[in-house]
């Protein structure tokens, strides 16, 4: 079966089920034939038989004389029987001998009446007696030849029936497989024309059977993943976009070095200007590179989700970032929240969430962070967002018109969104009176740690290692 077609197997499984119905139907319909024909035939008989004793017609002196075809039978036989076991006529008691002893209690008048079949020279009749006076019984047989033809032709003719309905059945079977699998040949040339030529065109979806939805879905996952391949592409050409400028700096730099020396020099300012620039620049290069595999690895390397207290983790990003940033001051107002997930991602979403509150804190500004039920709130006292940046704020690489001139890459927010998302949660921007900006990221847990502590679905995905 597992080397036939699906089409064959089909056909096969219905000529199968339709030769088991018809195997049965025929069955039952011979079995009930025969007992009707049978039932019929003894009915006649004896009803004849008692006709024949009540009209007296039949008597010993005038047995030899009755027609062939009386009662309506030419193949009709006639015994008298006595309850001394004595049959007439005399010249055939051999064809119905032995007489049997429910025949002699009839003679007796001890049974209203009795039928047996009589099998002579491998022909069968059917011998009906009934009562004919006192000591007397009056006999009646008649062949079921005529009987068995009938069966043996309703037999051949439910037997080419039922070879015919195979047959149909089978071709009917493989003809709708044919058809029912067209979609399915259609999806696995769309499947072939995609791995040769890596043309993700969709198919064309007819009807609304389980093969339609099956197109659908796969359609569906055609669309994800051309999303996912112009992502990619994407990414690619925002990379080697952002990646440019700090080379060409670099360039510039290294080249400027090299004509100064061959020009007899620079000054130790000089020098020292030229190379704080080239480390600042290898510095945001190290940055953008980090970031740019952190987005675009479609798995980690390695998973260790593990309890984890946001409270400790918000404290080493503001500590890490009060460095960083000598001259913000940072508020903190923080309390107890145990998550299940990844410290690493964990703290370098709220490190982002604080370098970027921090840059666009002015000189001597507050960074305000408060996490309260799960909430982390991050408040600066900038500008704060347009409205038109607010939706595009956390996609990848994009940055607002007056961000272009500040370093970066483009990427910190995205990266708070995806690890937010990796964990079951939100983060979300908006604008504070009087000004300034505010970033809120939101995570399950629970204020207290427990042996077992509760986790969502997201993050019993981040524990199982299901990628994201």
């Amino acid at each position: 079966m597992t080397r036939m077609s699906m089409a064959a197997r089909i056909s096969l499984l219905a000529a199968c089920a339709v030769g088991l119905s018809v195997s049965v139907a025929s069955l039952a319909a011979y079995v009930s034939l025969r007992d009707q024909l049978h039932a019929r035939l003894d009915t006649s008989l004896l009803a004849r038989a008692s006709a024949a004793s009540e009209t007296g017609i039949v008597k010993e002196a005038t047995l030899n004389d009755i027609p062939a075809d009386f009662l309506g039978a030419a193949d009709l036989r006639m015994f008298i029987l006595y309850a001394d076991g004595t049959v007439l006529p005399r010249q055939s008691a051999s064809w119905i001998a032995p007489v049997s002893s429910a025949e002699l209690k009839v003679a007796s008048g001890l049974q209203r009446h009795s039928l047996r079949t009589i099998d002579k020279d491998g022909i069968e009749s059917r011998a009906a007696t009934v009562p004919a006076g006192p000591g007397t019984a009056l006999m009646f047989v008649q062949s079921s030849e005529p009987i068995e033809r009938t069966l043996d032709r309703m037999g051949l003719v439910l037997f080419l029936v039922g070879v015919g309905g195979i047959v149909v059945a089978a071709l009917m079977g493989l003809a709708v497989a044919r058809s029912a699998l067209v979609p399915v040949r259609r999806l696995s040339a769309a499947a072939e024309h995609i791995a040769r030529t890596e043309e993700l065109t969709p198919i064309a979806v007819t009807g609304d059977d389980e093969l339609a939805s099956l197109a659908a879905s796969f359609n569906d996952m055609l669309a994800a993943l051309a999303a996912s391949r112009d992502r990619q592409r994407q990414l690619v050409a925002d990379a080697g976009h952002e990646l440019r400028t700090p080379l060409t700096s670099l360039r510039t730099n290294l080249e400027l070095l090299a004509q100064a020396d061959r020009r007899g020099g620079l000054s130790q300012q000089q020098r020292d200007e030229i190379f704080t620039d080239v480390t600042a620049q290898v510095e945001e290069l190290s940055t953008l590179v980090g970031d740019l595999v952190e987005l675009a690895r479609d798995e980690p390397l390695e998973r260790a989700p593990e309890r984890l207290d946001l409270d400790d983790i918000v404290t080493r990003a503001v500590d890490k970032v009060r460095r960083r940033a000598p001259g913000v001051s940072f508020a903190v107002d923080t309390a107890p929240w145990w998550v299940v997930g990844e410290a690493q991602i964990l703290e370098r979403a709220v490190t982002n969430l604080l370098d970027n509150a921090a840059k666009w804190s002015p000189p001597g500004g507050t960074v305000t962070v408060r996490l309260r039920n799960g909430s982390l709130s991050v408040a600066d006292e900038g500008q704060g967002v347009s409205e038109r940046d607010l939706p595009m704020i956390f996609e990848r690489f994009y940055r607002a018109d007056d961000a272009r001139t500040m370093p970066g890459s483009g990427l910190g927010l995205s990266i708070v969104r995806q690890a937010a998302e990796r964990h079951g949660g939100t983060v979300s921007a908006a604008n504070r009176q009087p000004h300034g900006a505010v970033f809120t990221l939101t995570l399950p847990g629970q204020p207290e740690a427990k042996d077992r502590p509760v986790a969502s679905a997201a993050q019993r995905k981040v524990a199982a290692g299901v990628p994201r």
